[in-house]
């Protein structure tokens, strides 16, 4: 008998006995109440004999469910039992079929809902809080587990399906699908005029890759397949940052892994500063933070990380969250061989440099549950996987792939596995032991000598391994942090001998902005800089108003542990929803300064997505 991976234990649904293969929302967004009104057709498969369907739902208010069959005039009512609320995962819907279904038939159900005020995916903002000012503002946001508070669902990575879109508002609506033509047409907004908006997406995903987004909304092409949106105050900014990277980045990608993009058109959004992350791959739609709006390209990396997704996560996936770094360690892994294919190995390297130290303290976060710092991760029923939400599937997983490279003899041999298993599990999920049964099955069938190689890897250490360190600590190129490392030492040295604080503006001119990043990781690694020495830092070399966040982020981890800049961090981190850098300066704050961090985020707690504030709160001990 054939594997499959065991329930996921983040779901309630039945959905290894009857899967979604197919769903049309229709959804009319109340921006007065702040909620979704509407339904959703849900088109199911049996896979054996069944009487009942599961649905995950959080937080909705079901109207009723109706079997949908467009020859009949009259609907079939159907009894359907909301359960109690899980404080995780939400109430599970019943739905009772009138007949059993066999293995192999299918039935479509419409349920009628309405979202409340207490939904976990969706973000909404008030005018002040957009570029423009003009008008309110929607996103959502559903990866983990909180598509099933936007729309009743399946909502495990193990289900993919279709779907089609329409919605109804008097501001444009985009979708992670592709979206109407006519969306892209500039329109002008009247608060009495509701438009109609349509979007379809044919290829299957699953539910956390179900996103919306609404506002004052306008379009600019970047190429024959790639575009961005944003508000209007935003869009030439946004244009500027990303129309010379982002084909590139689709095509080095295809190149790499010799598997074509699958999605038709690959588009960015750039949304308000509350957004909870740096990007989230929603497909065809990548949804982005605007602090990657630099003015000098310095974090489009972003995007490749984005991009990567269409192979891995998107395409093919992890079937729980346990395995959740086959998503996220392929991609990583896979968007460093494209800044390798761009700009040479010394970049790939840098790269692994910088998510070391993200690697390190995430590893270091968790050292009081040292099973998040595991690869594959067992969680328990009812466990929220957003808990163990950090860097370590990104890096400890890119990490691993890089020492199977090394392990089997480099690119030449590794890359045309990573196509074939690409090629293996196209719009499948998958989890971990799936994923090492082909690794070794096509090694022993296509590289006998490889795979003898393969007999030194541990994995148990690897997939299983507490800790703060790799089970193998793999070498880098460290040619592009070389004059990172020794600004670092210089400033190390000065600590203890005044007359060595000979420090000038030119020491970073020729930094790239990554170069300084790792600059200033490498302090804060290291021991605390003397007060005197932070303020010299920053008479000199002006990091406090820099226009990059990533440096700012850094630098205001160096300041706080030396207990300055604290009104300037909690200023800058006021309007600051993405949690890379809410959380850790928060967290930085909160050592220095308890008070002045609760009143910060209390001040500012309607502005953070529900995610980013229900993490900050325990972060705070306001939780």
């Amino acid at each position: 008998m054939s594997y499959s991976p065991p329930q996921d234990p983040a779901s309630f649904s039945n959905y290894r006995e009857i899967s979604i293969i197919h769903a049309h929302f229709d959804w009319t967004i109340d921006w007065e109440k702040f909620t979704i009104d509407g339904s959703v057709a849900h088109t199911f498969k049996a896979h054996s004999e069944v009487k009942e369907i599961i649905l995950d739902t959080s937080y909705l208010i079901i109207h009723q469910v109706s079997i949908l069959n467009p020859r009949l005039t009259d609907q079939t009512i159907l009894k359907t039992h909301l359960g109690d609320r899980h404080e995780v995962l939400g109430s599970p819907l019943t739905i009772e079929l009138p007949n059993t279904l066999a293995a192999g038939d299918q039935i479509t159900l419409q349920i009628k809902y309405t979202t409340t005020d207490q939904c976990t995916a969706i973000g909404w903002l008030d005018p002040a809080q957009t570029a423009s000012g003009q008008h309110p503002f929607l996103y959502s946001q559903c990866q983990a587990i909180h598509a099933r508070s936007l729309v009743p669902i399946q909502d495990t990575p193990s289900v993919k399906f279709t779907y089609t879109a329409l919605a109804h508002s008097y501001l444009p609506v985009l979708f992670s699908g592709l979206n109407s033509s006519e969306t892209n047409q500039a329109v002008s907004i009247d608060k009495n005029v509701v438009r109609e908006w349509r979007a379809e997406q044919p290829v299957k995903i699953p539910s956390y890759l179900v996103a919306i987004s609404a506002g004052q909304l306008v379009f600019r092409s970047m190429g024959k397949r790639t575009g961005v949106w944003a508000d209007p105050a935003t869009i030439d900014a946004a244009y500027d940052e990303f129309a010379t990277s982002t084909e590139g980045f689709v095509a080095a990608a295809e190149k790499i892994i010799g598997v074509d993009y699958d999605w038709g058109r690959f588009d960015v959004l750039v949304l308000p500063p509350s957004f909870p992350y740096g990007g989230m791959e929603n497909s065809n739609l990548t949804f982005l933070t605007p602090s990657l709006l630099t003015g000098d390209k310095s974090l489009v990396d972003v995007v490749a990380h984005e991009i990567s997704h269409s192979w891995f996560g998107n395409n093919v996936g992890c079937a729980n969250w346990g395995s959740f770094w086959l998503n996220e360690g392929f991609t990583t892994y896979l968007e460093r061989l494209i800044l390798r294919e761009l700009h040479g190995d010394p970049e790939r390297s840098f790269s692994y440099i910088i998510g070391k130290k993200a690697l390190n303290d995430a590893l270091r976060e968790f050292k009081d549950q040292p099973r998040f710092q595991q690869l594959e991760i067992e969680y328990e029923f009812g466990e929220d996987p957003d808990l163990a939400f950090s860097t370590v599937p990104y890096d400890k997983g890119a990490n691993f792939l890089l020492y199977l490279e090394q392990v089997v003899g480099g690119l030449k041999v590794f890359l045309p596995y990573v196509g074939a298993y690409v090629r293996a599990f196209k719009g499948k999920s998958l989890d971990t032991k799936m994923w090492k049964a082909h690794l070794l099955g096509y090694f022993s069938e296509n590289d006998p000598v490889a795979l003898a190689k393969l007999e030194s890897v541990d994995w148990e250490a690897w997939l299983h391994g507490q800790g703060l360190e790799l089970p193998v600590e793999l070498k880098y190129d460290t040619s592009l942090a070389d004059a990172a490392y020794a600004l670092a030492a210089r400033w190390q040295e000065a600590c203890d001998a005044p007359e060595k604080r000979l420090f000038e503006r030119s020491d970073i001119a020729q930094f790239s902005s990554n170069q300084i990043v790792v600059f200033l990781e490498k302090l804060d690694s290291d021991q605390t800089l003397p007060k005197e020495l932070i303020e010299l830092m920053e008479k000199v070399y002006g990091f406090d108003s820099s226009t990059n966040q990533e440096i700012r982020l850094r630098w205001y981890s160096n300041a706080l542990k030396a207990g300055l800049f604290t009104q300037q961090a909690s200023k800058w981190v006021s309007d600051k929803g993405r949690m890379k850098f809410a959380r850790p300066t928060y967290r930085a704050l909160y050592k220095v300064d308890s008070e002045l961090a609760q009143k910060t985020f209390k001040a500012n707690e309607n502005f953070y997505h529900p995610i980013c504030r229900a993490m900050l709160a325990k972060d705070l001990g306001l939780a």
